[in-house]
C-alpha cells in the first residue's frame, strides 16, 4: 500500500531539489571536517616537532592555537549547516508540503 501523499511529495521536483542539496551540502562539510580533523592528527602523528614548536617566550606551543583551530573550524561549518537548513532547506520543505496538501 501507498500513501497518496507520499506519493505527491516524492514525485515533487522541489522534493529532488531539497535531498539533492541538502546531500551535497551534507557529504562537502564532511568532507572538509575530516580534512582539518585528519590533517591535525597526521601533524601529531608525523611531524611532532613541527606542532611542538613553542609560540614567542611562554610554554603555549603552536599545536596549541591549531587544536583551538580545529575546533573553530567544527563550530563555523555547524552554523552554516545550521544557517542553510533553517533558511532555504525550510522553505524549500513548506513549499514541498505546501504542494502536497493541493
Amino acid at each position: 500500500m501507498s500513501d497518496p501523499i507520499v506519493d505527491k511529495i516524492q514525485n515533487n521536483p522541489k522534493y529532488h531539489e531539497l535531498r539533492r542539496k541538502r546531500n551535497s551540502l551534507g557529504w562537502g562539510l564532511t568532507i572538509l571536517m575530516m580534512v582539518v580533523y585528519y590533517g591535525y592528527i597526521a601533524l601529531i602523528a608525523f611531524n611532532k616537532p613541527f606542532l611542538a614548536q613553542p609560540i614567542g617566550g611562554g610554554v603555549t606551543t603552536l599545536g596549541i592555537p591549531i587544536g583551538m583551530g580545529v575546533i573553530v573550524f567544527t563550530v563555523l561549518i555547524t552554523g552554516i549547516y545550521v544557517r542553510r537548513a533553517n533558511g532555504e532547506f525550510d522553505q524549500l520543505n513548506n513549499e514541498i508540503l505546501r504542494d502536497a496538501s493541493k
